[in-house]
């Protein structure tokens, strides 16, 4: 409870003593200025004092029967309710090894007996004092923290909107996207969560990292939109010519995430993955993919894990032009792939997760409505005979 301003609303002071005649006597010199609770017992006390509300101050006798004051301030201390309430020992105890192991247990302060009440009630002002700045601080240190938690909750939101502003504007113009971009974006996060434990993988695939490449997985064709509509959308076999376009959308996706980063003048982290991802998860283990061709290790990981995620998509899902592969058929190619176009790991890391691509496929698969929709669209826009 905070301490009162301009006297409105008086401090509660818990006493507690065995004794009727030191109760009484305690009661008589604290009740001008404070609200008095009194307790004859460690029970009971330990009771008023986690009641809300609590009290300010608890001033605790030691010599009791039952549970001595050392007791109660080891409960007192040990209750988060309670914790911290200051305690103030009034006893008459005299040692210094007694004072000594009233304040190891907590106590603030330790005040012997027969008491002088100036003495008393100087110190009683004092330790209120202290609890009334202590709350403030803590009240403020609280206040702080719900902000920050409340601060990092939009940042968050405002980087999932961004990713989905940026990933719905792909589907716009990619019409075999879609669902395709919900399905590699679980079946990367299922390969992460399976090869964390991996030695070649357990130092990066960290609780954050697997967060930022689920975020990040949508972006992977974000350069799409910078293909012409003939290319892009066109239900045939490209021509080598067209093919070099299309292969430059790596580079224009990371190109993209770039700029957005300049426009912010600065580089976000969670977009740092992003960018690997678009610019890289058209690479091939062996070093015959693009843009940059590199091979083995050298491709970073979220693409590797991408180019896993996005050819076994593409291979089991229904296009305008063509049905989807068998699952078994699918995962055969991943493996046939391995040490080849993927990472050895990664496509084993497929067989062991079958099971649960083959759930990812199915919760979020494009249904006929979905297929028609696409069919449509693309007789508009002259993408089909």
């Amino acid at each position: 409870m905070p301490y009162p301003i301009d006297g409105f609303v008086k401090p509660t002071i818990l006493v507690v003593d065995d004794t009727p005649d030191n109760l009484s006597l305690m009661r008589e010199l604290l009740r001008k200025d404070y609200q008095v609770q009194l307790a004859n017992g460690g029970e009971r006390a330990l009771k008023l004092a986690a009641m809300e509300p609590t009290p300010d101050l608890i001033l605790l006798d030691i010599m009791m029967p039952v549970m001595d004051g050392y007791e109660v301030c080891r409960r007192l201390k040990t209750n988060p309710v309670t914790r911290d309430i200051p305690v103030v020992f009034l006893t008459a105890k005299a040692e210094v090894e007694d004072e000594k192991r009233g304040l190891e247990l907590g106590a603030v302060d330790y005040i012997t007996k027969p008491i002088s009440p100036p003495v008393v009630l100087a110190r009683v002002k004092i330790h209120l004092a202290l609890k009334a700045h202590a709350d403030f601080l803590r009240d403020k240190s609280e206040f702080l923290e719900a902000e920050v938690n409340k601060r990092t909750r939009e940042v968050l939101a405002i980087q999932d909107v961004t990713i989905l502003a940026m990933a719905t504007l792909a589907e716009t113009r990619d019409l075999d996207t879609g669902n395709h971009i919900r399905r590699t974006q679980h079946y990367v996060k299922a390969l992460a969560q399976r090869l964390r434990t991996h030695p070649r993988f357990a130092a990066i695939l960290t609780d954050n990292y697997i967060q930022m490449l689920f975020k990040s997985a949508p972006l992977h064709d974000i350069g799409k939109v910078g293909i012409p509509d003939s290319i892009l959308l066109k239900p045939g076999r490209l021509t080598p010519e067209e093919f070099e376009i299309m292969k430059t959308h790596t580079t224009l996706g990371r190109d993209a995430i770039e700029h957005a980063e300049k426009q912010l003048g600065m580089e976000v982290e969670f977009l740092s993955v992003a960018k690997e991802i678009a610019l890289s998860h058209q690479e091939k283990w062996d070093g015959s993919g693009y843009p940059q061709g590199l091979a083995g290790e050298a491709i970073p990981l979220s693409a590797r894990l991408m180019a896993v995620a996005d050819v076994y998509d593409a291979l089991i899902s229904r296009r305008i032009y063509k049905e989807g592969f068998p699952h078994e058929k699918a995962v055969s190619i991943i493996q046939e792939g391995r040490g080849a176009h993927f990472d050895p790991d990664i496509a084993d890391a497929v067989v062991e997760l079958q099971d649960q691509f083959r759930e990812i496929a199915a919760r979020y698969a494009d249904s006929d409505d979905d297929m028609a929709r696409k069919k449509a669209q693309a007789a508009r826009l002259g993408a089909v005979a």
